[in-house]
């Protein structure tokens, strides 16, 4: 796209945002860099977001309202209420592709975190997030995912902080991709609510057959 054209959508702009956050930390993100991936000039950013500070708001306060729209296309997409939450865990790591990125992505959250105007739309974020995440235990539970005593509402708490911290402890460690370091841990998290499947009996307590009872399926030889 040439500087010069003249028509460009919002989410145009917001994706161009986005990809200008992915190369550049908060400090260092200029109009001029958002103007370059999104085909237009500064000036006509200018003209109709009036500051960066001011276009970065915009696009939190549309991310604010994104997580029913994420979930849903999340669970179109995945067989069960843990895959899908499992899914979201993979999303989460996709901020930290290098721990460059995430360091960068760090920095945002910290002006989400000291900006009142920022961290209001955070907040609903993180609220909403949370309550598609207690939605999936819920409906794990009733799928027979997990069990039917489980309290999905402190374990979706549980989850949220897991995710979370597992990739600050990615960055610290930075054994393997990101993805699978968070799928461990929250497997771990989960592990002690799966619903338990009837446990086969081993070979050791079952009664040998008798000759007239015992099968005659010819072994396979393992190659």
């Amino acid at each position: 796209m040439s500087p010069g054209r003249t028509r460009t959508s919002d989410d145009e702009v917001f994706l161009a945002v986005q990809r200008a956050m992915t190369k550049h930390g908060p400090h260092e993100l200029t109009l001029a860099h958002i103007a370059r991936e999104a085909g237009v000039s500064p000036g006509r950013l200018v003209q109709r977001y009036g500051s960066k500070r001011a276009l970065l708001l915009l696009l939190a306060e549309r991310f604010a309202g994104s997580a029913g729209s994420v979930f849903d296309g999340l669970r179109a997409a995945h067989p069960g209420p843990l895959a899908t939450l499992r899914a979201y865990a993979a999303c989460m790591a996709e901020l930290a592709p290098t721990p460059e990125a995430l360091s960068r992505n760090l920095a945002y959250l910290q002006t989400d975190l000291t900006d009142p105007d920022f961290r209001t739309h955070l907040l609903t974020n993180a609220r909403a997030t949370r309550r598609e995440i207690e939605a999936l235990l819920r409906a794990a539970v009733d799928e027979g995912e997990l069990r039917s005593d489980a309290d999905t509402r402190g374990l979706a708490r549980a989850v949220e902080a897991v995710i979370g911290g597992s990739l600050m402890t990615w960055a610290c460690y930075r054994e393997g991709p990101a993805a699978a370091w968070i799928r461990r841990d929250l497997d771990a998290v989960l592990q002690g609510y799966l619903a338990r499947a009837r446990p086969l009996k081993t070979n050791a307590s079952r009664r040998p057959a008798s000759p007239s009872r015992r099968p005659s399926v010819r072994r396979r030889h393992r190659r």
